[in-house]
């Protein structure tokens, strides 16, 4: 199921969402609270990592697979690298380019979505039935198939999820330019003169960009466990960069005798995920049609 379906009625094809006043009933919300508190953490971990740390990639044979203790809180790898210090690097990776894979799908969708709805004519069937065909395919086999293409790396891998993550928020904003490009002061402003683009970049882009970045936020959690999925396979991230999903990796070859190495990417998965989809769940009830004021 994708992040735009959980909006969905039967019968629709695209989704209804109440932006107005989201954010006061959202904040309202305890579980809503402890999710971005919990996320907010995470993040200022991963912003002061190089502040608050000892260098993640630099090797200590003497202390390889140290246990947690005083010197190394989290234990070290292998290489005897500080296990701490990677986690927090990993942090940095796995929620940065997260940000930056929603940023560039939901910019793309929005701009795709709003100037098919406006156009209309060809450029709205072509860009419809190229829609229709991204969300018709599984996207995990399209995100192989590209890496495939690429090659294994974070960049591809970032490059892959971009390509493919845009049509669901391409959709919304197509459906909700073309309701507003309906609308009587739309109509108004282009009997009296206005360009199509002036009424697009005024009018309707406002129009369909709250309900993109709503749904684009919801998919935050989606992405960071498809990245480091996706490097845990060794298609994204590749050794010694300090990534969740490439240390789960190594951690497994050892599991058996040094445990302690899942501990810190595995708690900060989940916690990361486990954060992002509360606050999206509580962000789609606050959203949805007749949700309590």
């Amino acid at each position: 199921m994708t992040v735009l379906s959980a909006f969905l009625r039967p019968g629709q094809e695209t989704a209804e969402i109440d932006t107005a006043g989201a954010l006061p009933r959202l904040l309202r919300r305890r579980d809503a609270r402890i999710a971005i508190l919990l996320l907010a953490l995470v993040g200022a971990a991963a912003i002061l990592a190089p502040l608050i740390s000892m260098d993640p990639d630099v090797p200590d044979y003497t202390n390889s697979l140290a246990p947690p203790g005083s010197g190394h809180l989290l234990g070290t790898d292998e290489a005897g690298r500080d296990l701490l210090a990677r986690t927090l690097q990993g942090a940095r990776l796995s929620l940065g380019s997260a940000l930056l894979v929603t940023a560039i799908t939901a910019v793309a969708g929005l701009l795709l979505g709003v100037i098919s709805g406006c156009v209309g004519g060809v450029l709205d069937a072509v860009v419809s039935r190229l829609i229709d065909v991204l969300l018709g395919l599984p996207g995990l086999v399209v995100t192989l198939a590209i890496v495939g293409l690429l090659g294994p790396g974070f960049l591809n891998l970032v490059i892959a999820m971009s390509a493919t993550g845009w049509a669901a928020l391409a959709r919304l904003a197509r459906a909700t330019s073309r309701q507003a490009m309906h609308q009587g002061h739309v109509r108004a402003a282009r009997m009296a003169g206005a360009s199509l683009a002036r009424v697009a970049l005024g009018h309707v882009l406002p129009a369909a960009a709250g309900g993109v970045t709503v749904v684009a936020t919801l998919g935050i959690g989606e992405v960071v466990v498809a990245l480091a999925g996706l490097s845990f396979l060794g298609l994204g991230a590749q050794p010694p960069t300090a990534e969740w999903g490439t240390m789960l990796a190594d951690a497994r070859q050892t599991l058996a005798y040094a445990p302690w190495q899942i501990l810190g990417p595995g708690t900060g998965l989940v916690a990361t995920v486990l954060a992002a989809t509360i606050l999206s769940e509580a962000l789609r009830d606050v959203t949805s049609p007749g949700a309590e004021r």
